[in-house]
């Protein structure tokens, strides 16, 4: 039961807190609604892989200048999203149609698996805390340590599919003025934690 309430626990607590992740789920849900919002949200599901399989199997092997080149990435990408959000929020519209939203919605996981990708907080928390509690359930019995993966999971991104389902349903009394301050407000959201992340990588490089 520790295991399971563990996860959700955490699962949850990763899942609403605010970050580059749900701004972006925020984000794509307001211009291309729910099923592009979902798609940003499963994101984690595909990213964490590898990031789990290196945290578990070869921490101690990381070189110590990965946080900091994931971070400056991160930083960087989250810097072109704001801008590209923010150019388009001038002219944009609630009723969009045609190959250009159809595009769009093809490239929404694509950001979502890039954003979780680059950002330093998945790394951090599975070096900190995931990988030494899903070490030591494996060591104990291995259904533990998939009941709290699973668990975790379903909490972290069941979460921010909730934010989608709520923005999505909150779309439709938007009018174009306020679709496009909000899109611009997200689009600041983003260059500032692209800029904490700046500076973030430049405390670690001097320090």
């Amino acid at each position: 039961m520790s295991h399971l309430l563990a996860g959700l626990t955490l699962g949850f607590a990763a899942g609403v807190s605010p970050g580059p992740l749900m701004t972006l789920v925020i984000t794509r849900t307001l211009e291309y609604g729910l099923a592009a919002g979902l798609r940003v949200a499963v994101a984690p599901l595909i990213t964490d892989a590898p990031i789990v399989v290196l945290t578990v199997l070869f921490v101690s092997a990381l070189p110590s200048g990965v946080e900091t080149a994931l971070t400056l990435a991160g930083a960087a990408f989250l810097l072109y999203l704001a801008w590209e959000i923010a150019r388009d929020a001038r002219s944009a519209t609630l009723l969009r149609t045609g190959p250009a939203a159809q595009a769009s919605a093809v490239a929404d996981l694509w950001r979502g698996v890039m954003v979780n990708f680059l950002s330093p907080n998945p790394w951090l928390f599975w070096i900190g805390v995931g990988a030494p509690l899903f070490t030591r359930a494996w060591q104990n019995r291995p259904a533990l340590a998939i009941v709290f993966l699973a668990s975790f999971y379903a909490l972290l991104v069941g979460s921010k599919a909730l934010a989608a389902f709520a923005v999505a349903g909150g779309r439709r009394y938007l009018n174009d003025d306020w679709y496009r301050r909000l899109l611009f407000a997200s689009a600041l959201l983003l260059a500032f934690f692209s800029l904490r992340l700046f500076w973030q990588a430049l405390q670690d490089m001097i320090g």
